[in-house]
């Protein structure tokens, strides 16, 4: 019976689809070099909150796949997997409509200064009515980075309470975004001067880390909006908190942060016109059925021998291992 090793337990139903099939090793700690030695037989990993790096995948010598609960994997070590002729399962589309209404909550709780509301009322103030921070979306320009499965899905959402959406993304061309309904920019530039509300959905790479700074922001409107349901790390924290305490922009709202959780003397806790949320966005229930059913199909079919499509390092199939499979 193989043996699989989970970082934290999944989902109930995650765990019945598991459950008499493969012996389970819980470990409830996210960094697998805390427990090697029971790695050294496992046969799979599935990361949740979690990381796996080199020396983990080194020192685990019967491993055969490793399974990512969700669509980012900057928190595994792809290339040693590949190196080893590991396939790193994720879970694209699992949870892309979970995060793409997130991001829709926030742009409705911005605009209508939904949090500053609420703390206000409940200590009395109740002519925080007449503050005049709250606007309607209809109309507003909503920039979409990185029009991919959930960037699609927000685009959609924003159409439908009328909104205007105009995108920018690297990898896809004029047809490509024009064919998915926004409007095209060139480049980044072009996109944060337009928008009344900027949203980031593109992954944490080399290309994206601090893909926003101070310096993008200033090009921001002073009304406008900044939101990331992405990755930390791809918006410069410091930058972002600086900007909101001098009001270059009006507001942001993060889900995604460089160190998770922040510190408790993090700048961001204490930011004004900052809304936070814990890494949240893709854990609906539904979500989080989706992604741990589609974790353990893709490991399952791995361990069986098959080239499950949905990897992070596709051409490990290319490696000795998989090439005469």
């Amino acid at each position: 019976m193989s043996k699989f090793v989970l970082t934290q337990a999944l989902c109930q139903e995650g765990m019945d689809f598991l459950k008499g099939k493969v012996d389970i090793y819980i470990a409830d700690n996210p960094d697998p070099n805390n427990y090697l030695s029971e790695m050294r037989d496992a046969d799979a990993i599935i990361v949740r909150i979690a990381k796996c790096d080199a020396n983990a995948i080194e020192n685990s010598p019967n491993l055969k796949v490793i399974g990512r609960t969700g669509v980012g994997y900057d928190s595994v070590d792809v290339k040693k997997a590949t190196e080893r002729g590991i396939p790193v399962v994720i879970t694209p589309g699992a949870n892309s409509r979970s995060v793409a209404e997130h991001t829709i909550a926030f742009i409705l709780a911005l605009s209508k200064n939904l949090v500053e509301a609420q703390n206000q009322m409940v200590l009395g103030n109740w002519q925080i009515r007449d503050a005049g921070k709250a606007s309607e979306i209809e109309g507003k320009y909503v920039g979409i980075v990185g029009l991919g499965a959930i960037g699609k899905i927000v685009a959609d959402l924003c159409k439908a309470l009328g909104m205007e959406t105009i995108a920018y993304d690297p990898v896809l061309s004029k047809d490509d975004i024009e064919g998915r309904g926004c409007h095209y920019c060139k480049d980044l530039d072009e996109l944060l001067c337009k928008s009344d509300f900027v949203t980031i959905h593109v992954p944490l790479l080399p290309s994206t880390e601090n893909l926003i700074t101070l310096s993008e922001i200033k090009k921001m409107k002073s009304s406008a909006f900044l939101i990331n349901c992405s990755r930390g790390g791809i918006i410069n924290e410091t930058d972002l908190v600086e900007a909101l305490k001098d009001g270059i922009i009006r507001g942001a709202a993060l889900d995604a942060f460089k160190e998770e959780p922040p510190k408790a003397d993090s700048p961001l806790l204490s930011c004004p016109n900052l809304l936070l949320s814990p890494h949240s966005a893709a854990q609906t229930k539904e979500a989080v059925i989706k992604m741990a059913r589609m974790c353990v199909e893709g490991c399952f079919a791995v361990l069986n021998g098959e080239k499950w499509p949905y990897v992070a390092n596709p051409e490990v199939y290319q490696t000795s291992k998989w090439r005469e499979k």
